[in-house]
């Protein structure tokens, strides 16, 4: 019954973790946040000697913060599958142990009875008492086959033994694993107590005058609300135009066919054979594509959040938005053709067609490509404009299929 009840239990343990996220899988995970931190503190340096405002400071503690919850998430993730590892292992050792016991025991009755029976004499006299040949014979097999029984039984318990002692010290380095682990989480969370003590005096600055930071806050989100309407609308041109281009080269017949197919469709790229490959293959890549920077953080999230300071607003973003150092070029995550380069809001907009997937790269000073380029994976598209009032540099990525806007955050790698 005990022996059904274990069998059960380490059955259910051993599906629960593999149930959980693979070991390796949290290990990368853990080291690609730590990066994201080790950029975030290293651009946040170069930005301290300009003068920042109260909002500015909290939106990069608000980051700061969320990278260190990221990370403790993490931590106690790896912790939790540790634990698991460390408590199958001990069952595992206690098992080795008991079946060592029961070896020991066993040979030392084998031992002690050979002791009694240790004289040439006996053993002669065993042979010769027998009643003819051949029982005589069998007796000489048994004795043979006894002493290498002896023999397996001494192997099995060296092997059972180092079975053991690898064992002991493989529990051994992961409770140190765990300690550390531990260590580590005990100490990220010190510092996030401290990260929200300080958030919370920047708060309690703007509070004050909650009415104008509200007003800056929404005229902002109308800034943002009239980019992406704009954006929307650079595409449907840049779509449409694009449809039209490839109707009238395909000549006159194809061409009635390439309008009659943009009107069922006006929103929606006409693909060719060849397009349909970049397509397929843009769509194979998910989760693989490049970050728009060599490097840098991501300092705004894709879709609706509430505003790091006041709760009661929400804000809302069809792009991401990843700060990087002053200088950096912007690279295109995907081969492709360059769809259309516009002024929006003051700065310069790249749009690149892949198929019938166009990413979309904002917030540029400078642009060093035309329409109708083809540009390599990670060519670089021109410059990340800087603010002079924030000091930050700052992309912003957009992923659309045809008008329909994607998470940007589902495509790129970790950095």
């Amino acid at each position: 019954m005990i022996r059904a009840v274990l069998t059960i239990l380490f059955l259910s343990f051993t599906t629960f973790v593999a149930a959980q996220p693979d070991k390796k899988q949290l290990e990368q995970k853990k080291a690609e946040i730590l990066k994201e931190i080790k950029e975030f503190q290293s651009l946040l340096s170069q930005e301290k000697s300009k003068e920042k405002s109260v909002m500015t400071k909290i939106a990069d503690n608000d980051t700061k913060i969320k990278l260190s919850e990221k990370l403790i998430s993490n931590t106690q993730k790896q912790t939790k599958i540790l634990t698991d590892e460390i408590y199958l292992n001990q069952l595992k050792l206690n098992k080795l142990n008991r079946e060592l016991k029961v070896l020991k025991e066993d040979y030392a009755a084998m031992i002690l009875k050979a002791y009694k029976s240790r004289s040439q004499q006996s053993r002669i006299m065993f042979i010769l008492s027998s009643q003819n040949f051949l029982q005589a014979y069998k007796r000489m097999q048994y004795m043979k086959q006894y002493a290498s029984f002896r023999k397996i039984q001494g192997e099995a318990i060296k092997t059972k033994m180092t079975e053991l002692e690898e064992l002991a010290v493989k529990l051994n380095n992961q409770k140190k694993e765990k300690e550390q682990l531990l260590a580590e989480n005990l100490k990220v969370k010190a510092e996030l107590v401290e990260e929200k003590k300080e958030q919370e005096k920047l708060v309690k600055l703007i509070q004050k005058d909650k009415k104008k930071y509200t007003a800056d806050i929404k005229k902002k989100q109308n800034e943002a609300k009239e980019i992406e309407r704009k954006i929307d609308k650079i595409v449907r041109d840049a779509i449409a135009a694009a449809n039209k281009k490839a109707a009238a080269a395909s000549g006159a017949t194809s061409a009635s066919k390439g309008s009659a197919s943009a009107a069922a469709a006006p929103n929606k790229i006409v693909l060719t054979k060849e397009a349909k490959i970049v397509a397929d293959n843009f769509k194979a890549n998910k989760g693989k594509l490049p970050w728009p920077v060599a490097k840098g953080y991501m300092s705004m999230r894709y879709g609706t959040q509430p505003h790091p300071v006041l709760k009661t607003i929400e804000i809302h973003h069809s792009w991401i938005e990843i700060t990087t150092e002053e200088n950096a070029d912007a690279r295109a995550v995907f081969g492709g053709e360059v769809l259309d380069v516009q002024i929006v809001s003051g700065t310069k907009s790249v749009f690149i067609v892949h198929g019938d997937y166009i990413t979309v790269y904002s917030n540029l000073s400078s642009v060093n490509v035309r329409v109708g380029e083809k540009v390599n994976i990670k060519q670089s598209l021109g410059k990340v404009y800087t603010n002079p009032v924030t000091g930050k540099t700052v992309v912003k990525l957009m992923i659309l299929q045809n008008t329909t806007h994607l998470n940007p955050e589902s495509w790129i790698t970790p950095l």
